[in-house]
């Protein structure tokens, strides 16, 4: 973990849980296969926290060293518990396999401890209270690092021991994720105002990823009606500041997520086109599935070859593809631009001209200036694509209002 040459999925997977049951997540450490350095994590997690969840270790080889680490920290005696060396035994024994020496080891635990019961693999976990000072104590869950051992032992055996442990004065935790496109994390930031202070209560994070920021409100109280009256208030008052960039919630929710729910909505549908050496818009369309706000995206080097599939002159292959694919709206990104090998440089802003043709047949052109690292400007272009069609359909939608309007 600490080479970065595996993900640490299990952190992330905790902290929720763990958030879930009314427990605020303060720190994350990583730490190698060393005893002194595990040893030192520990000694200072116990100092700055209440509980210490922590995975992997646990197994029988001589890098797995979380049991004497635990050991030293408390200065307690690994003892062989005769409980679990029988469930090891007969785990190989079912296996048809013979237990080696080395696995004794995964059978003794610190004195004064629990046993976490792993009722999958070899690595029983390990629940051991410290006493860190007159005022303080720590407890430890020490979990094998087999996510679904993990997981399984965490639901069966810690949850319900953490619940027991907060009691009555246990605070619920609720999320919501608002998404919003448009403007800079500065920019949104200056718009926020005090929102974002971290003694606000309740909390509200921000995150950019990809040109996309992400509002994390976060509430605690005793109660999940109280969480979200909370959130209810905090949703209110970040609408009325930045509503003109909000186009959904969830973790997970992005731009053409709301194309589509938009499309829907009205009972129309999308195609669109991509020139240069992108397709970002036909690869996030396509991650839906199938659905009738999407019928397909073309990619091409430039307008003449999509103009010569459809055998007509240049000027009019935007409206011939709209017709006869059926679609209410067309979309063209025109074009990305090339990426030099040097992907360490921010690309200077630059004109992309973007291009809906809206169910009547008109043209809307749009031409920001977009820049950006190398990372994430084929991203930025294609949600400002997106943005420019979402004011569009919107543009649409009012026009009809006021149609109606004249002829009543």
């Amino acid at each position: 973990m600490t080479s970065g040459a595996r993900l640490d999925t299990n952190s992330q997977w905790i902290s929720r849980r763990l958030e879930e049951l009314g427990v605020t997540v303060a720190f994350h450490s990583t730490v190698g296969d060393h005893l002194q350095q595990h040893v030192d994590v520990l000694r200072i997690a116990a100092q700055r926290a209440d509980v210490v969840v922590m995975t992997g270790g646990l197994g029988p080889t001589r890098d797995d060293l979380t049991r004497q680490a635990l050991s030293q920290l408390s200065g307690r005696a690994l003892k062989m518990r005769q409980q679990s060396l029988v469930h090891l035994e007969q785990m190989f024994a079912r296996r048809n396999r013979q237990m080696p020496e080395r696995n004794h080891i995964q059978a003794m635990f610190p004195e004064g401890s629990l046993e976490i019961f792993n009722p999958q693999g070899t690595a029983p976990g390990v629940d051991l209270t410290l006493r860190v000072s007159d005022r303080h104590k720590c407890r430890f869950f020490a979990l094998p690092g087999v996510p679904a051992e993990m997981r399984r032992m965490f639901d069966e055996t810690v949850a319900p021991r953490l619940l027991e442990m907060i009691g009555s004065s246990r605070q619920h935790i609720e999320h919501h994720v608002m998404k919003f496109f448009g403007v800079g994390e500065s920019d949104m930031e200056q718009r926020l105002g005090t929102m974002i202070a971290r003694d606000r209560v309740p909390r509200v994070g921000i995150t950019v990823s990809s040109a996309t920021i992400s509002l994390r409100i976060t509430a605690a109280a005793p109660d999940p009606q109280a969480c979200q009256r909370q959130i209810e208030t905090a949703r209110q008052e970040i609408m009325s500041r930045v509503g003109d960039l909000y186009f959904g919630h969830g973790e997970s929710y992005e731009l053409y997520h709301a194309v589509q729910r938009d499309l829907l909505m009205r009972g129309q549908s999308l195609i669109t086109v991509e020139f240069g050496r992108s397709a970002v818009l036909a690869d996030w369309f396509a991650s839906l599935g199938k659905t009738d706000a999407y019928h397909g995206g073309f990619c091409f080097a430039g307008p003449e070859e999509l103009a010569a599939l459809l055998d007509v002159p240049t000027a009019d292959a935007y409206d011939v593809l709209r017709k006869r694919s059926g679609a209410s709206w067309l979309l063209v990104v025109q074009s990305y631009p090339h990426l030099d090998s040097d992907a360490s440089q921010a690309l200077e802003a630059q004109p992309v001209d973007l291009v809906v043709v809206d169910p009547e047949g008109r043209r809307i052109l749009a031409s920001p200036r977009i820049g950006g690292h190398p990372s994430i400007i084929y991203s930025r272009i294609a949600k400002s694509a997106l943005a420019h069609l979402r004011k569009q359909i919107q543009r649409g939608d009012q026009l009809q209002a006021e149609s109606e309007a004249a002829i009543s």
